[in-house]
């Protein structure tokens, strides 16, 4: 009697909502509750995170549902698989959908996501990973991508959505920095942690490409695609260039591409999210593009780690906005549509409003709100003298 008794409770768990199982072959095995993503809704606040050590407690995900979001971002490194056994990658994945803060969150709140290193599969991999094909079907098939999508059938996981209706669109543009990235070259030593530089990585270090030629003409397409609010999610920092470890900067060339897209007509407001480093910052750059001259001011909202901060000290951003925040934390942008702020012809009366947030949820870091309108190119204060030499960062 106690043994069928132990079946019928092992059943009745097996069988309940969100359960994720796995048969002998490893084809069911992900979560089928996500909460479905209305594309016609309109967006007014977005959170997002990265760097979840799916076997560690997660006590964040609390604060995340009580800020309301119509939307969570996964910015990568969602579990760390650092494996080619795409068996155990799955069994990673499957401690990832117990946690039951996060289980919560995905039944009620739409998720979109982009990996890192550690999901991908290796510590700071990119194009030579042997198993990233498989590594990729193993994520599309956690996040419940469609069999037959195009995001199936093309090498990488980059994706974009458009929400909401004309007037109040907010493009999501997931970057896949992992696949197709060419070497990086080591240090021959790590830099001096205490002044601000350490980490393995030569600076300007990167052999080839980023994003691959197929992701660049991709992106390229994407940031012409009407909208009024671009949220360009890239795993690795954009803006920050200083420290030793992985970021945009070590390809300088493929920063000056990324520049000279955003220096397009018809690009429109935009602003960056990453993760990765195991802190949290805000980081404001005012990128000088095109000729004759005009300024952009370019944002790049770094939340990390959901549950597994670094003690990190000292480090150099000379774009930084305020200070480095080092416990646990989340982003979370708001977008107040019909605000009062200055506003130009082209974009709507608009603001967005930038923070990192606390294991508690409180703001940690905020920018002062952002009219829509600032964040696209201007020449109102674009001196002649600076007319030569397009594309400064």
């Amino acid at each position: 009697m106690l043994n069928r008794w132990l079946f019928m409770l092992m059943l009745a768990v097996a069988l309940a909502p969100g359960a994720v199982f796995c048969d002998d072959k490893s084809s069911v095995w992900a979560p089928d509750d996500w909460a479905t993503l209305d594309e016609s809704n309109v967006v007014t606040r977005i959170a997002f995170g990265s760097c979840a050590k799916q076997f560690r407690p997660q006590p964040i995900w609390k604060a995340i549902l009580e800020s309301d979001p119509d939307l969570f971002i996964l910015l990568g490194d969602n579990i760390y698989g650092d494996t080619e056994d795409m068996d155990v990658m799955r069994d990673k994945y499957r401690q990832f959908a117990a946690v039951p803060g996060f289980t919560k969150l995905r039944q009620k709140v739409p998720v979109l996501a982009t990996w890192d290193d550690h999901d991908y599969g290796a510590n700071d991999a990119g194009a030579e990973y042997p198993k990233k094909a498989e590594s990729q079907q193993v994520f599309l098939d956690f996040f419940g991508e469609p069999e037959g999508s195009e995001r199936r059938k093309t090498p990488g996981i980059y994706d974009a959505k458009i929400i909401g209706p004309p007037g109040k669109r907010v493009q999501i543009i997931l970057l896949d920095t992992r696949y197709f990235r060419g070497p990086l070259k080591m240090r021959e030593n790590f830099g001096n942690r205490a002044g601000g530089t350490f980490g393995p990585y030569a600076f300007g270090c990167g052999d080839g490409t980023l994003l691959g030629e197929e992701q660049w003409q991709w992106l390229e397409e994407q940031l012409q695609s009407p909208a009024e609010l671009r949220v360009i999610c890239s795993s690795i920092q954009f803006l920050s260039s200083q420290h030793g470890f992985e970021k945009w900067n070590n390809f300088p060339e493929e920063v000056d591409r990324f520049n000279k897209l955003l220096a397009k007509d018809g690009v429109g407001p935009v602003i960056f999210l990453s993760g990765d480093r195991h802190h949290a910052e805000i980081s404001s750059h005012v990128l000088r593009v095109g000729k004759p001259a005009a300024f952009r001011e370019i944002i790049d909202l770094t939340s990390s780690s959901l549950n597994s901060p670094t003690t990190w000290l000292n480090e150099i951003n000379e774009h930084r906005f305020g200070s480095v925040y080092r416990g646990e934390n989340f982003g979370f942008v708001e977008i107040r549509w019909g605000s009062q702020f200055p506003l130009t012809l082209d974009y709507p009366h608009a603001a967005i409003v930038c923070q990192i947030r606390s294991l508690k949820g409180e703001p940690v870091i905020q920018l002062p709100p952002i009219a829509l309108s600032n964040l696209v190119p201007s020449r109102l204060f674009a001196p002649a003298e600076n007319d030569a030499g397009e594309h400064d960062q």
